[in-house]
């Protein structure tokens, strides 16, 4: 069926809302049209019901002369999709009467509300509709796209004639305003290429921005790149299309639930291959407004130059245009009105390195790079050989350790194809998302993330370009199957080797990306005290040298991964394992630890006899006093000391008394102090010990006492935490969202010598510790400390644990504790 056989249908039916409805829907759910042809056919069937309206309808009521129904907008532009609204123009030349005129508006407004649809109407004379543009951008860029649906066509024409002149011959001044908006829209909504739900509209490279590039156009003062650009906007136009039919709602935010039911109804094979088309058409609109941009500041610096140009020549510049001033940056590269462009003698056929050399100049002169250099260069540069020429690496390394200017040069390269001609494995993690709340940028961004990081960090090592192409290769592992880490060892091997490495530098990049959780995950999750955890990672990291690079890198991965992913705690953690795994590798042989060489404190001594002799809980806190930072120290949290005449079910218990004060455990010790016959009158006995470091989640610390007299109930069983905590969660509404995987509860292998240590992973959520805490308890084992880890919506804590007899756990005994353990929390 055409979009012809459909409007004679409609009208055949009834030229009433009903009988547009009627053909409305069966044009939306015709399986055999979508994209740009239902677009445009879904405006054509409304432009002829609104026609219908404003000619009178069955009614036949006469129109007032002078008046012309008006599209702008996307409506105006034809790209209405399944729930766009009108935007609607009532032009009228101010001779009919009022209340013809009112009534003409009533007729065309109410019918498009009775059928749910939004409407953004004026009534407006041309003069008052210029007027109006000239105080409001947005009602000007509206305007920009009119189009004639009904009336008298003469003023439709004459109104977008003038709205066109208007523009152009105030262009100077509204185009500083519409980037300045554009700035203003990115800042609050982010970048469309790297977010995980989209506003498609709104972000950076989105929708928007798609039609600011057409506005632009229209001033005639610069262009748009073109090669891809439509595609790229139609691509954005399809799937809010699918989105729309896909809720049934007027949406431009492409949230995660609604992302598997949008890729199939665009044909695609899964979620992430919808975010992957998203991303790499939201960089073609962003990148070509960059280009853009930078081209509308070259024309108005150029205008304003040339009144006092042609005032200091006294008015004879005989015909002649200034040429602009090229400073050199390397060779074959010269700084031209604020872009790093190619000089006149480069030959890019013949050097074979200038694309890289050009890349390196730009980014550490903080310039960008020309698309016009970027184009010639990607159609006419030598491709280098294998290996790279020395200058080449180098060049490479001097373009990552750039900093912050890096990104847009890369970003220039990638447009044109000229990384993956440099670095093929790069278009397996190009524009490939990740899902995972933690991470902020897809895989290629958080590379050239994290070299932009270790850029800053580069003078706390000895090899700093091995450091930088370590942090551009550490994730290069994602776009293969497995084990990412275990992948991107083998992968780097090879790129490194094939830009100029040697072996030995070739062995410590692949270690680096072999070992780049090693410490940050070591660090959260293991008992630094424990000699096995530190000899493990000596062992991994093998040299001083490699464990230097990777400490670097651990922190520009974690900054560059997110605020989630890093945190002075984590940090503080991490530089005392580095400390102690460099002892070891330096020849010191780390001490041997058991249970009864962990003596208390004199404090905790005093504590333990405190608690005995009252036979309850006493508690103490001491705010941590943090580690310096570059405005005062920054505290690690609250050191919490807890001491408990020894029983049963004291780690849940002050683990759920923790949780209803909504604070955050970061670690957990937990020992026991024997005490002699003759403190008080007893025969002695034993007290637990647990010290933690803890944190409020949000406002100021709960006072000792409050939290002493809560665990006092607990203990005797008058406050029921699990229903305290339960009623809680059940207080705050249910939202739609993602379903969290099981929690998976594993033993982790020579991890200790001393104890057994049992890790889950689980969805992070109240209460989760003191769950992990009672269901530890069942099973029979002593918890000798705890270490957590929160990423995100993600937990991921480890358990030093061990039998009755102080022993770790058998291996078919701890594998059925932590089957227990993942039991519960499946639950």
């Amino acid at each position: 069926m055409t979009s012809m056989d459909v409007r004679t249908e409609a009208e055949t039916e009834d030229s009433g809302p009903s009988g547009y409805a009627a053909a409305r829907l069966r044009l939306l759910h015709e399986e055999s049209r979508s994209g740009p042809p239902r677009r445009g056919a879904l405006a054509d069937l409304t432009d002829d019901w609104l026609a219908g309206l404003f000619r009178g309808g069955p009614s036949g009521t006469p129109n007032p002369k002078g008046a012309a129904l008006i599209a702008v907008g996307g409506y105006g532009r034809g790209e209405l999709s399944p729930r766009s609204d009108l935007d609607l123009l009532l032009l009228h030349d101010g001779s009919a009467d009022s209340k013809e005129l009112a009534a003409l508006a009533d007729r065309l407004w109410y019918p498009v509300w009775d059928l749910g649809i939004a409407l953004d109407h004026s009534v407006r004379t041309p003069a008052q509709a210029r007027k109006t543009a000239g105080e409001d951008l947005k009602a000007h860029l509206g305007l920009l796209d009119a189009r004639h649906i009904a009336g008298d066509l003469g003023m439709t024409t004459a109104l977008r004639t003038a709205v066109l002149a208007d523009w152009r011959n105030q262009a100077p001044k509204r185009l500083p305003e519409l980037r300045e908006l554009c700035d203003e829209r990115a800042e609050r909504h982010g970048e469309l290429s790297h977010l995980l739900e989209p506003d498609l509209k709104e972000a950076r490279g989105g929708l928007r921005d798609a039609t600011a590039l057409r506005a632009v156009a229209a001033s005639w003062l610069a262009d748009a790149p073109r090669e891809g650009l439509d595609e790229a906007r139609r691509r954005l136009l399809d799937v809010r299309d699918a989105l729309h039919l896909a809720t049934g709602r007027a949406t431009d935010r492409l949230a995660l639930q609604e992302q598997d039911q949008v890729a199939d109804g665009l044909g695609l094979l899964d979620a992430d291959t919808l975010l992957r088309q998203v991303y790499e058409a939201a960089r073609v609109v962003a990148y070509a407004g960059d280009v853009t941009w930078r081209e509308v500041g070259r024309v108005l610096r150029a205008r304003a130059g040339r009144p006092r140009l042609r005032a200091m020549l006294g008015g004879r510049s005989g015909g002649r245009t200034a040429v602009a001033e090229r400073s050199p940056l390397a060779e074959g590269v010269v700084e031209q009105d604020g872009e790093a462009v190619l000089a006149r003698a480069a030959r890019p056929e013949r050097d074979a390195v200038l694309p890289l050399r050009a890349a390196a100049a730009a980014a550490q002169a903080g310039l960008p790079l020309s698309l016009h250099a970027v184009r010639h260069l990607a159609a006419t540069a030598r491709p280098l050989t294998t290996p790279w020429p020395a200058e080449a690496r180098e060049q490479l390394v001097t373009l990552l350790g750039a900093g912050r200017p890096t990104v847009q040069v890369w970003e220039a390269l990638e447009a044109e194809g000229l990384i993956t001609r440099l670095l093929p494995d790069w278009e397996r993690v190009r524009c490939r998302p990740q899902r995972n709340a933690v991470h902020t940028w897809t895989v290629d961004r958080h590379l050239v993330e994290t070299a932009v990081r270790a850029s800053a960090l580069t003078r706390r090592v000895g090899r700093p370009d091995l450091l930088l192409v370590a942090a551009l290769l550490h994730d290069i592992g994602k776009g293969w199957p497995g084990d990412h880490s275990t992948a991107g060892e083998t992968i780097a091997r090879d790129v490194t080797a094939r830009i100029g490495f040697d072996a030995a530098d070739v062995a410590v990049v692949a270690r680096l990306v072999r070992h780049h959780l090693l410490l940050v995950e070591t660090a959260t999750r293991r008992d630094l005290d424990d000699p096995a955890t530190v000899r493990g990672v000596a062992e991994a990291v093998g040299s001083v040298g490699t464990l230097e690079l990777l400490h670097a890198l651990t922190e520009a991965d974690a900054l560059a991964t997110g605020p989630a992913a890093w945190s002075t705690w984590r940090g503080a953690l991490v530089a005392d394992l580095v400390k102690r795994v460099a002892a070891v590798l330096s020849g010191e042989t780390p001490e041997e630890r058991t249970a009864q060489d962990a003596a208390p404190t004199a404090e905790q001594e005093r504590l333990a006899v405190e608690a005995y002799r009252t036979g309850g809980p006493v508690l103490s806190m001491r705010a941590d006093s943090g580690i310096p930072a570059e405005d005062g120290p920054e505290p690690l949290g609250v050191e919490l000391v807890v001491a408990v005449p020894e029983r049963p079910g004291v780690l849940s218990s002050v683990a759920g008394v923790l949780a209803l004060h909504r604070l955050a455990v970061r670690t957990a010790e937990l020992g026991s102090v024997t005490l002699p016959s003759d403190i008080g009158s007893g025969a002695g006995g034993s007290v637990l010990l647990l010290s933690w470091r803890v944190a409020a989640e949000y406002g100021s610390m709960p006072q000792a006492a409050r939290l002493r007299a809560d665990l006092v109930r607990v203990l005797d069983g008058s406050l029921d935490v699990e229903a305290r905590l339960a009623e809680r969660e059940a207080a705050y509404p249910r939202r739609r969202g993602t379903v969290a995987p099981p929690a998976r509860v594993t033993v982790a292998p020579a991890a200790s010598r001393l104890a057994t240590v049992i890790e889950v992973r689980a969805q992070d959520a109240p209460g989760l510790l003191h769950r992990i805490g009672r269901a530890l308890e069942a099973a029979g084992v002593a918890v000798r400390s705890a270490h957590v880890s929160t990423l995100g919506a993600n937990a991921v804590d480890a358990f030093y644990v061990t039998g009755a007899d102080g022993a770790p756990l058998a291996g078919e005994t701890a594998a059925g504790v932590a089957r227990e353990v993942e039991g519960v929390l499946r639950g």
